[in-house]
């Protein structure tokens, strides 16, 4: 008890460098439930917001095919990250499933984006942040998408069904991860930014 109660201050303190939020008691369970499968058995937060952006990228991330080391709007996104929110305790790990980029006083959850283009990925990779961690018993939480250089926010919720529709898209994100090929080309307006566009159109 006294491990499980030490290490839970340490996941509550991470949350929030002001001072940390409580949950419920039985939410303290969900410490027991880290760990466990190997990372290729397991969805990310990526994998659900490549799912909607494209198939194909995600059929490559899933094959450990990684182009964007190098890509401007990917540099572009992690130097917006480190400059924004500096004062808050950033990347909050969960099973090497989901990296919460902070989390507030208000049980909120939040995800820092540099732009709209794509909203849908991010409005469900933060529904996926939600629905993982209610599926781990702790519930009551609410989500919000930053856009620092919009100065805008975007409140997210998980609803009911919201839930039945996320068994949906896991299972196909599953079917992708296991398929042996890729899927088909879909030429769309956000290709040339794409890290992936030389193994699409060369």
């Amino acid at each position: 008890w006294y491990l499980m109660r030490k290490k839970w201050t340490i996941f509550l303190r991470r949350a929030s460098c002001k001072r940390p939020f409580y949950l419920k008691d039985e939410e303290k369970l969900f410490l027991h439930r880290i760990g466990g499968n190997c990372l290729k058995d397991k969805i990310t937060g990526v994998m659900i917001y490549y799912y909607f952006v494209c198939k194909r990228k995600l059929w490559y991330f899933c094959h450990e095919i990684n182009m964007e080391a190098e890509n401007e709007n990917v540099l572009l996104g992690k130097l917006l990250d480190e400059n924004s929110y500096r004062e808050k305790e950033k990347h909050i790990n969960i099973d090497n499933v989901i990296n919460i980029d902070f989390i507030s006083e208000k049980r909120e959850l939040h995800e820092v984006k540099k732009s709209r283009a794509i909203e849908e990925a991010g409005l469900w990779q933060m529904k996926y942040y939600l629905y993982y961690m209610r599926e781990r018993g702790v519930k009551e939480l609410n989500g919000e998408i930053d856009y620092p250089l919009l100065k805008q926010k975007v409140s997210v919720e998980l609803s009911e069904e919201d839930c039945k529709k996320m068994k949906e898209i896991l299972s196909e994100i599953t079917e992708i991860q296991n398929a042996s090929q890729i899927p088909p080309l879909e030429k769309r307006g956000i290709c040339k930014k794409c890290a992936y566009f030389d193994l699409c159109f060369i």
